[in-house]
């Protein structure tokens, strides 16, 4: 660290992995800055004295990509761009004690709630009078509102209660309060997000209580649409769907990850549920709030996964006809309850499985999108690329699902804007529409 009376530190902070990192990442930003240090967010300049790496430590994928990313600005301070490396996050949390042997010159390595530890080789103090004001790094109309922290789910492919540790709700007047200072400062949308954001509540009030939550969001003013996503299967609290279909600037949407179509594979997964229940379940969120767009996740090759109960995933999604839908290939995870069971599905195979399901989930997109030619939707500007202007309707989630390529011949749009769009094609990811 430099000391006082040498040119000031600036902090660059690189984020990967999901957007629970990258809220982490906002909230790390606005301590720092809020502690007089000139921080930025992956800067593409290269005049920072110290980084600091939120890291994934998700699947082998994402694993990698950190241990690149850390390597990378290792090399980086080896070279005198950087000075300092500190390293934080899931990978962090999960392999400290492997990484400090292996990349010894990283300077410090933190875990995933180790902020004010992080905040003191600053010589900065956590501040809670920041508590509820965030930086963002995303574009200013949409923010990522994180109601929880960890997990309390078995789930056996799972390693993210290792990572992130036990389910903690946030207080609802915390969230209330952060929310409303997200609209002062232009924020329209807000996408709650946890590793379980149906277990809402149960440790501070003893009960799922996602549905006063989201009544109380719904109340702030300037938030236009609230957006649910990583929502359980099972212990589902229905009253959620009642508040979902009462107030106007709830999204009708649902991002619920089921995992699996085949009973014994959900069982071997510890999901707590059956396809069964999974299906009844889907008829009743489809019931409660009509029109809903549902998006899921899947995994294929599960330890155990036969041909049967893979055919058994595949027309459990052709019947379901998801909005959308990702697959992962399962990833033996150590210290997870997967781990030890045999990885016995060929790593070609799972792919395999992973394309066709890919395939399958294209042709029912597509058919749903095709269905929405000639209607007419209420669509949130998020960026301008060339000629045309780039937004989502309610049904989509930033990122991740589908965009509108709104033509708009006076060319009046502003980025954060909403306006009134016609959907004149479609294809199996994207929609073109016209400004009326």
């Amino acid at each position: 660290m430099k000391t006082k009376g040498n040119k000031k530190t600036k902090v660059n902070i690189v984020t990967l992995g999901c957007s629970k990192n990258l809220v982490d990442s906002e909230v790390l930003l606005t301590q720092l800055r809020g502690n007089g240090i000139d921080a930025v967010h992956e800067s593409k300049e290269d005049d920072a004295s110290v980084v600091v790496i939120n890291t994934c430590g998700f699947i082998d994928n994402a694993k990698q990509e950190s241990i690149d990313t850390i390597l990378r600005y290792v090399d980086a301070k080896e070279e005198g761009i950087v000075d300092k490396v500190y390293v934080t996050g899931c990978l962090s949390q999960r392999y400290k004690d492997d990484l400090e042997k292996e990349i010894p010159d990283v300077d410090a390595w933190f875990g995933t709630r180790d902020l004010s530890r992080l905040l003191k080789v600053f010589k900065a103090d956590y501040k809670n009078e920041l508590v509820g004001e965030r930086i963002l790094t995303n574009p200013s109309h949409y923010a990522y509102l994180k109601i929880s922290e960890g997990c309390d789910r078995p789930c056996s492919f799972c390693a993210i209660p290792i990572m992130r540790g036990g389910h903690i709700s946030r207080p609802m007047e915390e969230l209330v309060l952060e929310a409303k200072n997200l609209a002062k400062n232009g924020t329209k949308e807000l996408l709650l997000i946890a590793q379980d954001s149906t277990y809402y509540g149960l440790d501070l009030y003893k009960k799922r209580n996602l549905a006063e939550l989201l009544q109380r969001l719904s109340d702030v003013e300037g938030i236009d649409w609230i957006r649910l996503h990583y929502a359980f299967p099972a212990g589902f609290p229905m009253d959620a769907l009642d508040v979902m279909a009462e107030r106007s600037n709830i999204c009708k949407y649902i991002d619920i990850p089921l995992q699996h179509g085949s009973t014994r594979m959900l069982q071997l997964m510890r999901r707590g549920t059956t396809r069964e229940k999974t299906e009844e379940l889907l008829q009743t969120i489809r019931e409660k709030v009509p029109d809903i767009a549902i998006r899921t996740t899947m995994i294929a090759g599960h330890p155990g996964e036969t041909e049967e109960e893979y055919q058994e995933m595949l027309s459990f999604i052709e019947r379901s006809r998801f909005d959308r839908l990702g697959v992962f290939a399962y990833s033996h995870e150590e210290n997870t309850h997967s781990y030890s069971m045999a990885d016995d599905v060929p790593d070609d195979v799972k792919q395999q499985r992973v394309d066709e399901i890919m395939e399958l989930q294209q042709g029912i997109s597509l058919e749903l999108n095709q269905q929405k030619i000639g209607k007419i939707y209420k669509v949130l500007v998020d960026r301008k690329e060339g000629g045309a202007f780039i937004g989502r309707t309610e049904f989509d989630s930033p990122e991740v699902d589908n965009e509108v390529i709104i033509h708009s011949p006076d060319n009046y749009l502003r980025v954060g804007d909403f306006t009134t769009v016609k959907i004149m094609n479609a294809s199996e990811f994207d929609l073109t529409g016209e400004v009326i």
